[in-house]
């Protein structure tokens, strides 16, 4: 009886893992959108595209509520990314909306297993990971052209 109920609350403590890589991939999902709306705002101020601060603003909180799709389709009108760039940005879109919309639908059976688990805990890692990195990049490009606009605090 003892072994059962250490077993459970490995299984327990393995399932929690598992839905904390899926919270930390679905956050950087969303660290991935803030700096594509920042990276895009500030493409529309280096082209004079926002009159005045409080149409800043509105565009701003519009470009906020976009979902990363629409995000993804606007910020390749007005940055050139390499093609490497590009195709990471539509993987992590493409993978980003299976993950939210229909990874657990499709992949439930795999939650009851140890061996399931772990594979589901890796992806959702190597998810986190490339996210985390190309949001890094986005953060280089964007605080590059806010020095350039002469809006560093330097």
């Amino acid at each position: 009886m003892e072994r059962a109920s250490t077993e459970l609350r490995t299984d327990r403590n393995h399932a929690k893992e598992l839905f904390s890589y899926f919270g930390l991939a679905v956050y950087y999902s969303q660290a991935l959108e803030q700096q594509l709306a920042n990276l895009i705002m500030l493409m529309k101020l280096a082209e004079g595209k926002v009159p005045s601060e409080e149409d800043f603003e509105e565009l701003y909180q519009r470009k906020l509520s976009s979902s990363l799709g629409q995000l993804v389709q606007e910020i390749r009108h007005y940055f050139s990314f390499s093609s490497e760039e590009t195709e990471e940005l539509m993987h992590l879109w493409k993978q980003r909306n299976y993950i939210v919309h229909d990874y657990f639908k499709e992949r439930i059976h795999e939650t009851f297993t140890e061996d399931g688990r772990t594979a589901m805990i890796e992806e959702f890692i190597d998810f986190k990971e490339r996210a985390q990195h190309f949001e890094a990049k986005l953060q280089t490009y964007s605080r590059e052209l806010y020095e350039q606009l002469g809006l560093s605090n330097k």
